[in-house]
């Protein structure tokens, strides 16, 4: 087609027909890109083709021929193999006969009909025929003319009706078409002209879906044309929905299930009938015998899922009648079980779909009625009591006000009197079989779980951010969470609106745990919340993002506990579940005592410290509730602190040498933070955090080492610590218990209960696993122990011994056997049990304490980002050094890694690397240098190298922190070095005393050089060479301190890695501009001497490349040389290089010189320094390893072309004697010419000439260098070049070929 196309280009003077597309190629090649473009999978593409194609036939509407070839064309591509392309051509074909109304649809039709004749079609394109069609005459229905054309219309119909047929290719595309063209015309032309031709299918509407389809879109469109009369003569029956017509409505739904299971989406001819029998008053009757009794007792996945979307669709077409009734149907409970049993992540899932109808509903539904069934009868889908729906469900954000307040009040009610009734219950299979309670103790568990899902429903609708919240709303849901946890009503009372309603069955401790913590839970959402309503006072504290504020300025928590001190006050009426004792009573007064004296403070003069403190005092005092005994120590810890932070003093001042006396406030407050922290709450942990940030600014010493303390292993066994994993192992205990009751799903799925199991026996086996030598030696000894008792038991039973042992025992004398076996089986169980037990506890109280270790790093972290200028900040260095060394070498659990990762991240990147540090050092001055030393070695003595690492990252901190404002500023120095004049006689030895600051430069430069020695002598040194180009980099006054030991360390260095990295390190000493300027000319030129000796030295002893090692120690000593070399030549310094070019040109003769492509690169590079030049690398002809071998016998080779037409080979060395081919190619490798023939060899140095190299350059004497010399190739540079030459041939013997037609063209 191209080439009659490109034939066809030119224009002639005779035009061409139609059926050609020459002349409109010659025309525009733009209007054939068009079709092209309309056939392409991408549907931007196609669309802008499509727009393309109707401007340009609107800009050339006089020319007949154009548009009659895109008719011609768009009809062609209606069949086209691709299936993207028919979409494309079906709609471009429509926007073309609607933009232009004068093409006859009737003519377009017979030209479809005539191209994609059915009766002519090869069977090979059969498939295609068919699509042809469908997608014709879908493009005359979308221009929107065919309801005016009648014929065409009776046309498109009845060609739809045959290829109805064809449902193995077109499924119900036929029929479905045919029921929207039904749906768009006139109700006149359906009558006069459709009806007739569709009264087959019409009357056949129970055969299949697509015909059921037609009929209720017909009844839907038409009402006044098929009711009654004429519905009675197709089907029967005045209406659709009846009791004889159900069983085949079953079956045709089932049939629509079937074409439709992969697209997972709700047939279309199901809601149609379902909204068939909304119009007809047979809701019911569809609802109940097709839908539960019919498709859903088909026990088909497929079938289930229709019921459930036909369930999600009913909602907004539903009166609140019809919508309590599906909501508490068969259908319902089904789903319910459904979601249950789906909690694996590999199976479908349906509840999302449900979800979104649900939300589709509400947010379209105007009645608050509708919204509120809807939600309660979701809510009333449980689990043996447990509703399938999250307690964090999306959709309650499309409530109405009015339905959510009425929601909210339902909840309540069902705690307080559940009503199970009214609940739509379901059991799993393995529930039923595992079921061993009464009817009471099964009520009774039921209504627990709903309690407890009710709680959690209730806050999680007040933590919901996108539902709009009152003060008053949110407060009322807080004050009713804390009244059931901790309260019980003895009296109503109309001042405690929680006393007015009893609950009908008394609340059990499972649903009081679950209603406190979820009060917690909800308290500490409260203390990060914006402000709620919209008064001015409101918004402007959302501006200025006050958080945890009620709009009149009091926090959440202060509000609560008011609520909480009138319950306490109102004893006749209500009591605490947990009795208050006169102590607790105490501790709450003088805790509302200190707030209100701490408030009338903060009036006056606002601080941090009050705040912090009121803060405190009221979560301590709320937790009064939950932990009674532990709370009272800790309020009268507070009280006490409360006090001596705002003015009274301690009786009794600390002496300076001992310990004795009353500790600081600050001190005693940071015990009650760590006492807080052990609890596992995250508005404990929150708060904490935030409070000592608070009075982070008034920490001693004392108050810090409190903290610290926490990470030295030897107070892990304190009684602290023992507090810790008791009051957590409680919880852990009663949170098992909850997860066991509320998650209904686990206990459900049959899956879910043997994951457990197994997790259970995996935990088991990792305990057993877990011994230790002392546990394993206990175990023998209790076995022996057993084996004894055993014995004993079985002799003193006559079991064992002697002449007796073959009689018969008497039944007595078994029966006592028996049963001190029993007990001695059962007592060895037991202590087996303990043992487990015991060891469990161990486990779990390790991970308690690093938990807590964990949160107590928030402490630290915030003490450093807080007052990283403090001189406390010196004694964090060793206890997170200390956690790091333990850490590293300890298990390798995730919750041992979190705590490694966590403490090296604060380590480094808020101790280290803090932009702020101490000043004024010069108290402490000798404690740091001593700190300092003490880092260094510390890190000298690791055997790991990146525990090394942090020890001296953290001498360089303190390095900074001595050297003053100046360490990280080394400009100064260098612009003030600048201004000097250049006189080669003046020496700058000493830096001067301001840029030094608090730093003994001698002492630490003592410290440094030992540590840079031992790195250089010691085969084994945990220090690398990145700390000391660390060193250098961050303080460029230590290179000039240093470069002497580095010089000597490039040949007296204990290995060759040594040397290397010595070498590394000189050359950024070297390079360091600071250094630099603080040594004179001479000095400057005496050290480049030097330098320059010493690597020649070390490079004196390199005489082989076996090893990695030695390539590394060649290349750092020629990258150093690369620098010196520059320097000397830039600089014009006196430098002896004799001794060096001739250890560098003996060096490139070593075995292996040439394996290392950087390594040659590097060479080269200095030997150009020095006045060589690199030899191109060429081609070596290959020699026989045994030239006196025979030649191999050439196979032959398949495929093979005549000898006359073979090409010649130009690389061939024309034969000869293999003894004088060996002698020349000998002569040849000594000239430095390869064994090649003259032509080319002449070429090849024309080429080197225009490059620069020339002739001249090969002919130098021997004396200057390797290139007279002509160094041996690496192995293998012969071949690679003779490859790489080939190649090139090759590839332009290829262009050749490629530019033989334009020549020949004569173009």
């Amino acid at each position: 087609m191209a080439g009659d196309s490109s034939g066809g280009g030119r224009p002639g003077p005779v035009e061409a027909p139609i059926s050609h597309p020459g002349r409109l190629l010659g025309q525009n090649r733009k209007f054939l890109d068009f079709f092209w473009d309309i056939a392409k999978p991408e549907q931007e593409v196609r669309l802008a083709a499509t727009e393309g194609l109707i401007h340009y036939l609107q800009e050339n509407q006089k020319e007949e021929d154009v548009l009659k070839y895109t008719l011609k064309r768009l009809i062609d591509g209606l069949a086209a193999t691709r299936e993207a392309s028919r979409p494309g051509f079906s709609l471009a074909l429509a926007q073309v006969l609607q933009v232009f109304e004068e093409i006859p649809l009737l003519k377009v039709l017979e030209q479809i009909k005539e191209k994609h004749n059915l009766g002519r079609i090869k069977k090979k394109l059969f498939r295609n025929a068919l699509f042809g069609n469908f997608f014709g005459v879908l493009a005359l229905f979308q221009s929107g003319r065919l309801a005016k054309d009648l014929k065409a219309l009776l046309g498109c119909v009845q060609l739809l009706q045959g290829l109805s047929e064809h449902h193995a290719h077109l499924k119900d595309l036929p029929r479905k078409t045919l029921a929207d063209i039904v749906s768009e015309i006139p109700e006149g032309v359906f009558e006069e002209v459709l009806f007739s031709v569709l009264e087959d299918d019409l009357t056949s509407a129970f055969s299949t879906p697509g015909q059921l389809y037609l009929l209720l879109v017909g009844i839907q469109k038409f009402p006044g044309v098929l009711y009654p009369e004429k519905l009675k003569e197709l089907l029967g029956t005045d209406v659709v929905i009846t009791a004889e017509n159900i069983p085949k409505l079953v079956e045709v739904l089932k049939m629509a299930v079937k074409s439709e299971k992969k697209d997972r989406t709700l047939p279309t001819v199901g809601l149609d009938l379902m909204k068939v029998a909304l119009k007809e008053g047979s809701f019911e009757l569809f609802w109940k015998e097709v839908v539960e009794n019919g498709l859903l007792k088909d026990n088909n996945g497929a079938c289930s899922y229709m019921c459930y979307r036909l369930l999600g669709s009913a909602l907004p077409l539903l009166s609140l009648g019809q919508l309590k009734m599906i909501l508490r149907g068969e259908v319902m409970r089904q789903y319910g079980t459904h979601v249950v049993c789906t909690q694996l992540p590999d199976r479908f899932k349906f509840a999302p779909e449900m979800e979104a109808y649900v939300s589709a509903f509400l947010e379209g539904c105007p009645d608050a009625k509708k919204q509120l069934a809807v939600m309660v009868g979701f809510s009333t889908l449980t689990n043996q009591g447990h509703p399938v729906v999250p307690t964090f469900w999306k959709v309650v954000r499309h409530l109405l006000p009015m339905a959510l307040l009425k929601y909210i009040g339902w909840l309540k009610n069902m705690f307080l009197d559940p009503d199970l009734d009214s609940c739509v219950d379901f059991a799993t299979k393995r529930q039923k079989q595992n079921e061993k309670q009464n009817q009471a103790e099964k009520s009774e568990h039921s209504i627990t779980r709903l309690r407890k899902w009710i709680i959690a429903r209730l806050t999680g609708v007040v933590e919901n951010p996108q539902i709009k919240r009152e003060e008053e709303f949110v407060m009322d849901v807080t004050r009713f969470c804390f009244f059931h946890a901790f309260f019980e009503t003895k009296k109503p009372t109309s001042e405690i609106p929680e006393t007015e309603a009893v609950p009908s069955v008394p609340l059990k401790e499972p649903s009081r745990s679950a209603a406190a913590n979820s009060f917690f839970s909800l308290l500490q959402h409260l203390s990060s919340m914006p402000a709620l309503g919209d008064s001015a006072k409101a918004e402007e504290m959302r501006k200025k993002h006050l958080h945890g504020l009620m709009a009149s300025g009091d926090p959440w928590i202060y509000a609560i506990v008011q609520y909480a001190n009138i319950l306490l006050s109102q004893p006749k009426h209500v009591k605490v579940v947990t009795p208050f004792g006169n102590e607790a009573k105490a501790a709450w007064d003088r805790m509302l005592q200190t707030v209100e004296d701490l408030r009338k403070k903060e009036k006056k003069n606002p601080a941090l410290k009050t705040s912090a403190f009121q803060h405190l005092l009221l979560l301590v005092g709320i937790h009064l509730f939950k932990l009674p005994a532990e709370c009272m120590d800790l309020l009268n810890d507070l009280q006490n602190c409360t006090k001596r932070a705002f003015g009274e003093k301690p009786k009794k001042k600390v002496a300076a040498g001992d310990g004795e006396g009353e500790p600081e406030w600050v001190e005693v407050t940071v015990e009650v933070l760590l006492s807080l922290l052990t609890q596992s709450s995250g508005l404990i942990r929150k708060v904490c955090k935030s409070v000592f940030g608070l009075i982070a600014q008034h920490m001693t010493k004392r108050a810090l080492q409190l903290i610290l303390d926490v990470f030295d292993p030897q107070q892990d066994q304190d009684e602290e610590s023992a507090v810790v994993v008791v009051e957590d192992t409680h919880k852990k205990k009663i949170s098992q218990e909850d997860a066991g009751e509320d998650g209904a799903s686990e206990e459900s799925s049959e899956s879910s209960c043997e994951d457990d199991s197994e997790d259970d026996d995996d935990s088991d086996d990792e305990a057993e696993n877990g011994k230790t030598d002392s546990e394993d030696e206990e175990d023998g000894e209790m076995d022996e122990n057993f084996r004894h008792q055993l014995m004993n038991v079985l002799q003193a039973g006559s079991a064992l011994g002697g002449d007796d042992s073959d009689e018969d025992v008497d039944d007595e004398t078994m029966m006592s056997l028996d049963e001190n076996l029993s007990a001695l089986f059962s007592e060895q169980k037991k202590r087996i049990q303990a043992k487990k037990d015991e060891r469990e506890k161990m486990r779990k109280e390790k991970i308690l304490r690093r938990d807590f270790k964990i949160k107590v790093l928030d402490l630290v972290e915030l003490f450093l980002a807080k007052q990283a200028e403090n001189p406390l900040v010196f004694d964090i260095i060793d206890p997170l050094l200390l956690v790091i060394e333990q850490s590293m070498s300890s298990e390798s659990s995730k919750q041992e890694q979190d705590y490694l990762r966590k403490t090296a991240d604060i380590f480094t990147n808020h101790l280290c690397r803090s932009k702020q540090y101490c000043k004024n050092v010069a108290p402490i001055r000798e404690e740091l240098h001593a700190r300092l030393e003490s880092l260094v070695k510390r890190a000298c003595r690791q055997s790991d190298s990146s525990v090394a690492l942090y020890c001296f990252s953290a001498s360089l901190y303190i390095f900074r922190v001595l050297k003053g404002n100046q360490a990280g500023e080394a400009n100064p120095q260098s612009v003030e070095l600048e201004k000097k004049p250049k006189n080669k006689q003046k020496s700058t030895q000493t830096p001067p005393v301001s840029v030094l600051g608090s730093l003994d430069l001698e002492r630490v430069t003592t410290t440094y050089r030992d540590a840079l020695s031992l790195f250089l002598t010691k085969r084994n040194s945990p220090l690398t060479g990145s700390m000391f180009l660390d060193l250098f980099e961050r303080h460029p006054i230590m290179c000039k301190q240093l470069i002497d030991t580095l010089a000597k360390s490039i040949t007296a260095g204990a290995r060759q890695h040594q040397q290397a990295q010595a070498c590394m390190l000189l050359q950024k000493a070297l390079q360091t501009r600071q250094f630099r300027l603080s040594i004179t000319d001479e000095k400057w030129e005496e050290l480049i001497r030097e330098s320059t000796n010493q690597v020649t030295e070390t490079l004196k002893t390199v005489s082989e490349f076996k090893v990695k090692v030695d390539q590394e120690k060649v290349l750092k000593c020629l990258e150093l040389l690369n620098f010196l070399l520059r320097t000397v030549t830039q600089q014009k310094l006196n430098v002896d290089l004799t001794d060096l070019r001739g250890v560098l040109q003996a060096l490139s003769q070593h075995e292996g010189f040439g394996k290392s492509a950087r390594l040659g690169n590097i060479y080269w590079n200095v030997m150009t320094l020095l006045g060589f030049t690199r030899p191109a690398k060429e081609k070596v002809p290959a020699q026989p390893k045994n030239p006196t071998e025979a030649e191999p016998v050439k196979r032959k080779k398949k495929g093979f072309l005549p000898a006359s037409k073979k090409r010649s080979n130009r690389k061939k060395v024309p034969e000869q004697p293999q003894e004088n081919g060996a002698e020349r190619s000998k002569e040849a490798v000594a000239d430095g010419m390869e064994a090649i023939p003259a032509k080319k060899r002449k070429k090849r140095n024309n080429k080197r000439k225009r490059g620069g190299g020339g002739d001249s350059q090969n002919q130098a004497p021997k004396q200057q260098g390797p290139v007279a010399k002509k160094p041996k190739l690496p192995p293998g540079t012969a071949k690679e070049t003779d490859s790489k030459l080939g190649n090139l041939k090759k590839k332009k013997k290829k262009e050749k070929k490629g530019r033989k037609p334009v020549h020949a063209d004569g173009n």
